[in-house]
This record gives structure tokens, C-alpha cells and sequence, in this order.
């Protein structure tokens, strides 16, 4: 099976574009104010605007209003929610959406629990647990933690780059890679030739193992 890459954060429509160009699977955009990758949802149109077909799009929300999310959903063509907060099951199907739950990895989350609990999300994205960030903060959690046989497919971030995108894929074999800090110059700036590199470490690997 392939490796799926997403990209988190965009902040500027040429990246985005040239993220697309190099094969990303889908793209991030972070409605989440205190986010130092938070953008405002005229320049979520814009990049949204210049992307090819075939390119996901990814709203991402921590505990937002329901307002919120409904005024994006109505003003940028997003293809599927993810939740990064602690969003009910039920609030996080009230949208009519295909959504991703996010999970905060550390000792003692039940990742088969989640599985039944959010047994229509398209997928968990397991990341770091860190105190004062939700997620985009580089950090990479113990992959120990994640069961092999769990009913949902895995999205695995936290700290990636293109040195451990490989050792990933063997250690975890998950449905999808998600990278946001790891291929950046600066925060919510992307890297060409980082994002580059990370999607080529990925095609490599799945080359090797099917």
C-alpha cells in the first residue's frame, strides 16, 4: 500500500501550489487563532483558489464554535475536517464531513477506545503530546505506543522530516505521513526543496517494500 503524505500549515498560496506540484497527497490549513500557522479564510480562498484537482484539503480546528467551522465550510471548499481539540464523537459527525480525529499520544491513551469511540472518522492522526501546543510543534512521541491492528487507518505526525520518514513507514506502516514543521524554513513557511525531499524519502521506501 502507498504511503499518503500530508503537508499541515500552509500559510502562502505558492507553497501550497508547489506542494501540489511535487505529489502531496492533501494540504493543511489551520483555522486556530493562537497557531502561529493560522490563516484568516480569505487566504484560505486563495490557496484553496490555485491548487490543481486531486488535491485534498484539510480544515483543521481545535474546540472551535460550531459557527466557526460552518462559516469556513461555506466559504472554502474544504474536503474534510480534522479535529485536534477535545471534540466529542458526536460533535465531530454533526458537520456532515468527512473528518480525521486527532490524539495527543502519551502513556495510558487508548488508541483502540478512540478507534470505536470515533468509528466513522476517516482516520486517527496520532501526534505529540506537549502541554501548550496542539500539534505543530516537532516533536516526535514513542511509536511503541501505537497497537499494529487498529481499525481506523493511522496518520502518523509528530516530528517528522525527511531523516525518519523511512524509519516511519518500517516502524509503523501507517495510511499516512503528516509533516508540518519538518519541512519548513520558518514556522508556516514551507520549504521547496525539504517538502521535496520528505515526498522522495516516502516514494523510496514504498518502492522498497511493495
Amino acid at each position: 500500500m502507498r504511503t499518503r503524505v500530508k503537508i499541515c500549515g500552509f500559510t502562502r498560496t505558492q507553497d501550497a501550489l508547489n506542494a501540489a506540484r511535487l505529489g502531496v497527497d492533501a494540504i493543511g490549513l489551520v483555522f486556530y487563532p493562537p497557531s502561529p500557522r493560522h490563516i484568516e479564510i480569505s487566504t484560505a480562498m486563495g490557496i484553496v483558489g490555485a491548487l490543481p484537482a486531486f488535491t485534498t484539503v484539510v480544515g483543521l480546528f481545535v474546540d472551535a464554535q460550531a459557527a466557526e467551522i460552518y462559516e469556513v465550510m461555506a466559504n472554502v471548499p474544504i474536503d474534510c475536517l480534522q479535529f485536534h481539540g477535545d471534540e466529542t464523537p458526536d460533535y465531530c459527525r454533526s458537520f456532515g464531513k468527512r473528518y480525521i480525529k486527532a490524539v495527543r499520544m502519551q502513556a495510558g491513551v487508548d488508541v483502540h477506545q478512540l478507534a470505536q469511540d470515533y468509528y466513522d472518522a476517516d482516520g486517527l492522526l496520532l501526534d505529540a503530546y506537549h502541554a501548550h501546543a496542539k500539534g505543530g510543534s516537532g516533536v516526535r512521541f514513542d511509536w511503541d505506543l501505537i497497537p499494529n491492528d487498529c481499525r481506523l487507518p493511522i496518520i502518523l505526525a509528530g516530528g517528522l522530516d525527511c531523516g525518519n520518514a523511512k524509519a516511519a513507514i518500517t516502524a509503523v506502516r501507517p495510511y499516512a505521513l503528516d509533516v508540518s514543521s519538518g519541512v519548513e524554513a520558518s514556522k508556516g513557511i514551507k520549504d521547496t526543496q525539504k517538502m521535496r525531499a520528505f515526498i522522495m524519502e516516502v516514494m523510496q521506501e514504498d518502492t522498497i517494500t511493495l
